[in-house]
């Protein structure tokens, strides 16, 4: 979604994103640069720096401090800050709160025992409630019966949005067309939820053997001997970032959120009046 809000509002002004950079090595405020490495600032900071490096990405566990060194550092516009509803001791002038079509956050818990950080009760926080992972033909009928189920205030906004994932498949190699793989392929998977992966991909056609690890995994040096090994492997964008090149053989299928309705015209609109 912060991939999303920087290629498609970004170009209003000069946009920061300040993540934590979860299962990073190193501490403190970092200014993330494409040439660094997932284990140095965190695979998910350093996949938007290379995607968008005239945004400016940093990574800092305390949001206060971090926000203090952007404005000090770098006078941006505006800041995106990744994961942070649930940090009080930071004042937003927007709150956008994201909640699974398969998992809305009304039939979660709280961690450790679900996925919760926050209160339910803190969704009236929200000025904005996305329901993500949707189907893209998802109905009218459908979206009412979740929005009978979510309850939202009158002025919060209630969007929908799915995944679209990309024809061509990208990598060290240059470039192939999905459709067109023959062979069995080796998929590697480090995310939280693969589900929506393999069903696309099953739904596709294509063959594969699914070799799953934790989310944020960074592999270890037997772990790239096994992948090198194989004849191609299929993996996610933010796994492939965390591969470094380490692995030649391994391409990445891109995906983007596709908002439902109006939805992309709701948030603009949204962010030019704050």
């Amino acid at each position: 979604m912060i991939e999303w809000f920087l290629e498609h509002i970004s170009t209003s002004g000069k946009w920061a994103v300040l993540s934590r950079g979860y299962r990073r090595k190193s501490s403190g405020f970092i200014q993330v640069i494409p040439e660094l490495n997932a284990e140095e600032v965190g695979d998910e900071p350093l996949q938007i720096s290379k995607k968008f490096p005239l945004n400016i990405v940093a990574v800092d566990r305390n949001r206060q401090w971090g926000i203090e060194q952007l404005e000090q550092q770098f006078s941006p516009s505006h800041i995106l800050l990744d994961d942070a509803y649930q940090h009080r001791k930071v004042k937003a002038s927007m709150y956008i709160l994201l909640t699974a079509f398969n998992d809305l956050y009304i039939d979660d818990w709280y961690l450790p025992t679900g996925n919760l950080r926050d209160h339910k009760k803190e969704a009236n926080r929200a000025d904005m409630i996305i329901v993500t992972k949707c189907p893209l033909n998802l109905s009218h009928e459908g979206q009412e019966a979740i929005r009978k189920r979510l309850k939202p205030l009158p002025r919060q906004e209630l969007l929908f949005c799915g995944f679209e994932y990309g024809k061509e498949i990208y990598g060290l190699q240059g470039s192939e067309n999905l459709k067109g793989l023959g062979e069995e392929i080796v998929l590697v998977t480090g995310i939280a939820n693969p589900e929506p992966l393999l069903h696309y991909l099953k739904a596709q056609g294509i063959r594969f053997t699914h070799r799953q690890f934790p989310d944020h995994h960074f592999f270890t040096d037997k772990e790239y001997d096994e992948l090198r090994s194989y004849s191609m492997i299929l993996t996610t964008e933010k796994d492939f970032t965390r591969m470094d090149g380490k692995v030649p053989n391994a391409f990445y299928l891109p995906v983007k959120h596709v908002f439902l309705g109006n939805g992309k015209e709701t948030i603009i609109k949204a962010i030019k009046n704050l």
